[in-house]
């Protein structure tokens, strides 16, 4: 069952309430005795991973993994 607490407690404890609704809990935010809102924890939901989805959008130049020439090394080496 989920935990009731009233508005203005909810207001001077959101932060303890979210942590407590991030681990798993449901809290019931009530006003004048009546529950008007839910809080919860946010379930993200992850697209299931599809190989080649990316297919032909995607362009890897030839020499993608060719050594960077001396003089842009020589750039990142620098202390100027």
């Amino acid at each position: 069952m989920a935990k009731h607490i009233n508005i203005y407690d909810a207001k001077t404890r959101l932060s303890e309430l979210v942590d407590r609704a991030e681990s798993g809990e449901e809290i019931v935010i009530a006003k004048a005795g009546r529950p008007v809102a839910r809080l919860v924890p946010l379930r993200t939901v992850r697209e299931e991973r599809t190989p080649g989805r990316w297919r032909g959008r995607v362009r890897i130049a030839p020499d993608f993994d060719a050594p960077l020439p001396e003089a842009i090394i020589r750039d990142f080496e620098s202390d100027d």
